[in-house]
This record gives structure tokens, sequence and C-alpha cells, in this order.
């Protein structure tokens, strides 16, 4: 019986992949949307066109049945899903491969295969869903080791244990996002975690690189959702005792989150969970510029009403997917409960966005379904397989994101984008708000320009320079949930103190004193 595969250079399964003709339509359209010119619809590599290196390691004998060599699975775990990644694993450039890829199946075999690398001086990389955009799996670790291992978690992919009274559940990390809310559905419960990576992404991902998610306010990252984490490290257990929190100095769980690999392998947390929504409230409201919409979503943030969803798209990305008419920004608004009508949060937050200069075209809706800006959802869920057809045809589609305080956020968006589009020369850049806090925002920037065949990687990563070093200029971060990786490091050592940097090299050299651990990622081990 056929397996089915995703494919190892762009987003999805192989099977998804559009007929030559079908991407060539795709692509041709795609540019004349946008404005640019047309060109060559290129095809992908293919397995038999890679002339990939040997590997450097060969697994022991008795790990040889969870470790594989092929050429496949060494180029599908080779790199993430940024654009940069896509782009070389498109066209058959892989810079740093992994020279084997195991799968462990439980917390002995994963034991085995850390102790297999200390002793082999290889580097071991976690690897979840291979969702990452920032560099964070690609096996681009020196000359220090003597060859790379990728640890892949999927076959972690149970809920373990669900506890309906306080309502948590314990979960394996490689559970990806539609297994967690499957296994959880079963006892009437969901984790409402949904990156825009939900469909493959995985628990132990969202943990390691504190991922950002469904929630535009409250619970707006995995961290919101954790009561422990269990690790597995080379010296090692890492687990955290279950609360529903403490005070008992800093935080074992904390620690861990956002560790992107560097101090343990996450092998399962427990998190909360709630019941499904039964109630919903959605609306569309429209605003002559993003500025005014943006006080409206101070003003929402900072009402205490929770809106589960207060996303506020520029004017150029509304007209853009068609979601909103030409030079109006979009709020899209909605509220979910499983406990209470919504109507009254609703009618106040219109209240308060018509104070601000909101217009709502359409009444807002409630009911089970509920749901507003239809043509951006399915715009922003389809963007990562669209992606790949804009790969084909020569269109550089890429994001970054920050966050910043309200008093100086205007300024902020105004000035990394002016940045980033004198940078680009020729293209489009677009921002929303994905999250709201009561003292700030996450501004969401989209990159789409003609790409310079050939050239796309030096293309790209002028454009992400400029606006990097804009964005740490004007005081924000240099990311609010895509994590740090390779490609965020060095302005993530300027970002942070230099002290917390070596403290934090020195509980990696504790738990991890050989630093074969992700190596390159947050920071260099000694």
């Amino acid at each position: 019986m056929a397996v089915r595969r995703l494919k190892f250079w762009g987003w999805g399964y192989e099977d998804q992949q559009p007929p030559y003709e079908e991407v060539r339509e795709g692509a041709a359209r795609a540019r004349a949307h946008l404005g640019f010119p047309p060109a060559e619809v290129e095809r992908p590599a293919t397995l038999d066109d890679l002339a990939l290196p040997a590997p450097r390691l060969e697994p022991p004998p008795a790990l040889a049945a969870i470790c594989r060599s092929d050429d496949y699975e060494r180029a599908a775990h080779a790199y993430g899903s940024s654009y940069r990644d896509v782009v070389r694993a498109f066209r058959g450039r892989f810079d740093h491969l992994p020279d084997v890829v195991a799968h462990p199946g439980d917390e002995t075999e994963l034991e085995a295969v850390l102790d297999w690398c200390e002793r082999a001086g290889a580097a071991a990389i976690p690897f979840g869903g291979g969702t990452s955009v920032v560099g964070g799996v690609e096996a681009a670790v020196g000359d220090d080791y003597t060859g790379a291992v990728t640890i892949d978690l999927k076959r972690f992919n149970r809920v373990l244990e669900v506890d309906p009274v306080s309502r948590a559940a314990r979960i394996q990390a490689g559970a990806t996002g539609p297994s967690v809310e499957a296994q959880l559905g079963e006892h009437g419960f969901t984790l409402r975690h949904y990156p825009q990576s939900f469909e493959y992404s995985t628990l132990g991902g969202w943990l390691a690189t504190r991922a950002g998610g469904h929630f535009a306010t409250l619970g707006t990252h995995i961290d919101d959702f954790v009561e422990s984490v269990r690790a597995l490290t080379p010296r090692g257990v890492w687990e955290s005792r279950r609360l529903p929190g403490s005070g008992a100095g800093p935080s074992p769980d904390r620690m861990m989150i956002g560790s992107e690999g560097i101090l343990g392998v996450i092998t399962e947390a427990w998190v909360r969970v709630r019941e499904r929504p039964s109630f919903r409230a959605s609306a569309g409201v429209t605003f002559g510029s993003f500025e005014a919409g943006a006080d409206a979503v101070r003003a929402l943030a900072q009402s205490e009403l929770h809106p589960s969803n207060c996303r506020l798209l520029d004017p150029g990305e509304a007209a853009l997917t068609g979601a909103a008419p030409e030079g109006r920004a979009l709020l899209v608004l909605g509220f979910e409960s499983a406990d209470h009508p919504l109507d009254a949060w609703m009618a106040r937050a219109v209240e308060l966005c018509r104070d601000h200069g909101g217009e709502v075209p359409v009444e807002p809706s409630v009911g089970e379904r509920a749901e507003p800006a239809g043509a951006w959802r399915d715009a922003f869920l389809q963007m990562p397989y669209l992606r790949d057809t804009f790969v084909a045809g020569g269109v550089l589609a890429e994001t970054f994101e920050s966050a910043i305080t309200w008093d100086r956020l205007v300024a902020f968006v105004e000035g990394v984008r002016e940045c980033t589009v004198e940078a680009l020369g020729v293209g489009r850049v677009a921002c929303r708000l994905t999250h709201a806090y009561p003292d700030g925002a996450a501004p969401y920037f989209t990159v789409l320009a003609p790409a310079r065949r050939g050239a796309e990687l030096e293309q790209w990563d002028e454009v992400k320079a400029a606006a990097s070093e804009a964005i740490l200029a004007a005081g924000g971060t240099i990311t609010h949930h895509h994590a740090v990786g390779r490609d965020h490091r060095p302005w993530y050592d300027r970002q942070r103190p230099q002290q917390f940097a070596a403290a934090l090299r020195a509980a990696k050299g504790a738990v991890d004193p050989a630093g074969i651990l992700n190596p390159g990622v947050l920071i260099d081990p000694d």
C-alpha cells in the first residue's frame, strides 16, 4: 500500500501538487493580479535530479531499524518552510543535509539516539513538522561535528491522558494540529491553537518556538496553555510539576518553552484545554486608514472585552485578498464562548469601533458558525500552498513580524515599511496586526515582489536585513512568534542582555555538555 508523503521541496503532500499547466496558469494570474510582468514558470526538482553527498554517519545496528539515510528522508528533513528554504529545495540545492534521520517511537529509543549522537560527536536536531520559517531545523552545524542526525518526533503522536475536571490533557510532542484536535474531540475538548502551519506543525514544535496561534488576545501564545513540560536531555529527564501556577523561582517550563531544541527534546506536555465553542459572534469593520483601525484595536485590547479575533489588515492587504473595498482597512473581529451568548460583547465592540470611525457594512453575525471576512481567511490558510506556485512563477513571497507598544506603533510600522520598500525596489509591502495586548500589538508584514531569478536568496537577504535593522533600531522585537532559529540570530544576539546569554550557555552546559543539541540556534555553546 502506497504511503502518502510530504513534498521534499515545498508545502503539503506530493499528491496535492497541481499539474504543471495549472501551476503555470495560477502563476500567470498571480503575477497579473500583483501587477508584475509575465515570467517563465519553472518546474521543481525531482528526487532523480538530486545528487546528494553520501552520509558521513552510519547508525549503530541497535538503531538501524528506526534510522533512514535515503535521499527522500534526508532532503525532506533538510529545511523548514521559509522562502529561502523553498527556493533552494525547489531547485534541488541542499546546502546542509542531515546524514541520518531517526524516528524514535518512545523515550527509550530517543535516549539511545541521543547517547549515540554524543558518543559519535554528531549534532542532534529535533524535528516536528518542518514548518520553521527561520532556519530552525537546518543542519548548518559547522565542522566541529562528525555529522548531523535529525530526530523526527512524529511517532510521538498521541493524547495520553485527559483530565476533564481540571480541563487539561497530556499530549505527546509529535502530534500535529489536526491530530491533537481529533483526539481531544473524542473527549469533547479542544486546544484551539491554530497557527498558520496548523495542518503540519506539532505540539512540540509550538512549545519549542513559543508559537503564536488562534487567539488575538489573552491566550496569544502556546505558553498560555502549558501546565507542565517533559523533555529528554543528554543528562536525563527534565520534567516540571503539573500546576495551575507557581511562584517557586524561575520557571522550568518557561525555560524549556522557546528553547528551540538546544536544551532538550520535548516529548510531552500537560496543556489546558477547553470545551468547543457553541456561541460565536463576528463582524468585518472597515476604516478609512490603518491608523484609525489601530486606534480601534487599542481601544478593544484595553476594554477587557477580550475578542478571540481582532486582526487589522491595512488597505493594501485587504484589497489584495478582496476582503475590503480599495483604500479601506479591515478589522476582522470575532468572539467565541462555550458558556454564554455574545451579543452584548459584540455590540460594545462595534460601538468602540464606530467611536474611531469604523463602519460595519454588514450587520454582525451571531451563531454557531459565524465567521467574518471569508475572502481574507481563505487566502490566509492557502498562502503556504500558494507560495509554492509563487516560487515556480518567479514571485518573492515572504513575511516577517514583530511587536511594539501602542505609543510607537504607527511610526514603527511606517518606518519599517519604508526601509523594506527601499530595499525591495519593486514590489509591495503590506501589514496587518495579528495579536493585540493592552500595551501594544504585533505588526505582521507581507512582502511580494518579482523575484530576481537565480539571485532570489541574495534578494531576500537584502530585504530581510534592512527590515530587521529597522525593527531593532525602532525598539521592536526581532520576532513575536516566528522564533529565532539561525536566520534571526544576528539580531537576537543584539536584542538580548549579554548576561542572559551567558546564563543560557551555562544552562546548556549543564544538560548538554557536549553541545550536540541544535547547535547554532539561540546561542553558540561553550
